[in-house]
């Protein structure tokens, strides 16, 4: 969910800075152009004794003139605007032949075909998980298969990330960084009722019978806080949609066909009513949005919460006051054992433009991937790492960062993190357990608050009927903006 994955993945960018600061801490740092204007590289041409220009190779792309056009961020995101002016000052003196024009245009469903018919997209531009399958087919992104090949360090890229942009075994965007909703447990509630800690490869009922174990509703104690209000809480359900196999919608003749009406649908809706009417687990005052719900995990009156990881864990250790060994990060669970822990996955990405010249296309390309597996991005964490020390808080690493957990820099970052007592540590089995599934392309926003509706509906009247509830949010979905959509 964007609006709830924006703040996760922010603190995955302050997180790591392994990505746009690439270590450099100096903000005043800017290129001085105005918005819009092009930062053009210094001349580099060798000259002769005769003074005449030496014809520089034509197969050397760094000798030939390349303009393109970058994704910038936008004018109230002013740190990041220094460190993407930082990045810009650091490329063109390693490429001194590119020009570089900003473009702090953000990607947007309504507007990518506007910008393509009128050439006006950048060379390269951000856009989300979600929007792959669309962009390709529309023919709005370039492949960029042969570049991918020969880059050094593509098999240390984060396949969990990656594979969302690679499509009939081509490639056609390079991952920045993302999540993949999980469950974190408070540990300690769990021993000091005397409930057993699940397996992380756990079941539904697994999750049920754990938030039934916890759950102590005099004392105002819930097991699980699923999200009750909000568009938060169609994204929280969706989780147990994907689980059981369903989907949000489909593309039929040319039209977006809701599909989450389905025995899928219906079989994760009577979970949420057993977890709310069977197991009494759930928060009495349910109505509980994204911040409402990692509080009450925070302040111990729930014992989980299902979220993106690192903010939530953030908050428990740094405000909370829990221990690391206290909060533990599972993956969702399955709807039955063999089953997969399948997530919502979020996550940017930056894609190139196809209209785009070669030559343009291999200086975006490199131009994205300047900063990634960066040594100095290790001297910038290992000097956040001593502060946090300093100042006697934890730091809580991104579950899913744009490398391997298992590459070489994964290691070397790993590495570094060792040299701490003060870093949060994930679970090894995790990582092999984690499914994760994309938003839906059109009208997520929409689906999610109208479930928003059904899931409060449920919570607030027993003996409601999942199939009427979901034939009727269908319906509401479909008719009010599914069937606005026309489909090329």
């Amino acid at each position: 969910m964007r609006k709830y994955s924006s703040v996760l993945l922010s603190l995955l960018v302050a997180g790591s800075l392994l990505t746009a600061c690439g270590g450099n801490n100096n903000n005043g740092n800017t290129t001085g152009n105005k918005e819009g204007e092009a930062t053009t590289a210094p001349t580099n041409a060798a000259t002769d004794n005769a003074g005449s220009a030496t014809a520089a190779p034509t197969d050397d792309i760094t000798q030939r003139k390349v303009t393109i056009k970058i994704h910038y961020p936008t004018p109230d995101l002013t740190e990041v605007r220094a460190q993407e002016d930082d990045k810009i000052k650091r490329f063109q003196e390693e490429y001194p032949n590119v020009e570089i024009v900003k473009d702090d245009w953000q990607y947007n469903v309504s507007e990518i075909g506007i910008k393509m018919a009128a050439n006006e997209a950048p060379t390269f531009f951000n856009t989300y998980a979600t929007e792959a399958k669309f962009l390709v087919e529309k023919g709005w992104v370039a492949d960029i298969t042969d570049l991918w090949n020969k880059y050094e360090f593509k098999d240390q890229i984060n396949p969990v990330l990656q594979n969302q942009f690679i499509i009939d075994g081509k490639v056609f965007g390079v991952t920045q960084k993302g999540y993949v909703t999980t469950t974190m447990i408070n540990k300690k509630m769990l021993d000091e009722k005397g409930v057993a800690v699940p397996s992380m490869d756990w079941t539904w009922d697994d999750m049920l019978n754990t938030a039934k174990g916890v759950a102590d509703t005099k004392k105002g104690i819930s097991g699980i806080a699923p999200m009750g209000k909000g568009n938060e809480a169609g994204w929280n359900w969706t989780n147990f949609l994907f689980e059981a196999g369903g989907e949000i919608q489909k593309i039929e003749g040319g039209k977006v066909v809701a599909t989450f009406n389905s025995e899928a649908g219906i079989k994760a809706l009577d979970f949420y009513k057993k977890l709310r009417w069977e197991a009494n687990a759930i928060p009495q005052d349910w109505a509980l949005g994204w911040g409402d719900a990692v509080g009450a995990f925070q302040q111990s009156r729930t014992a989980m919460v299902m979220a993106g990881s690192d903010g939530v864990i953030e908050q428990a250790l740094n405000q909370g006051g829990l221990k690391p060994e206290d909060v533990l990060t599972y993956p969702m669970p399955a709807m039955e054992k063999g089953g997969k822990h399948t997530g919502v996955l979020g996550g940017d990405y930056l894609v190139i433009n196809p209209n785009a010249t070669p030559d343009e296309q291999e200086m975006a390309f490199r131009y994205i991937t300047f900063d990634y597996f960066s040594d100095k991005g290790l001297e910038a964490l290992d000097t956040v790492l001593q502060q946090r020390t300093t100042d006697g808080k934890y730091f809580i690493p991104p579950l899913l960062d744009y490398y391997s957990a298992d590459s070489d820099f994964g290691k070397k970052t790993k590495a570094v993190y060792d040299k701490y007592t003060n870093v949060y540590q994930y679970s090894p089995d995790i990582l092999g357990l984690l499914d994760g599934k994309p938003e839906a392309q059109y009208n997520t926003q929409d689906y999610y608050a109208t479930m928003s509706n059904v899931i409060q509906e449920l919570f607030s009247k027993k003996g409601t009927d999942s199939k009427t509830q979901l034939e009727a949010a269908a319906k509401t979905v479909q008719e009010k903006f599914f069937d606005t959509i026309k489909v090329e």
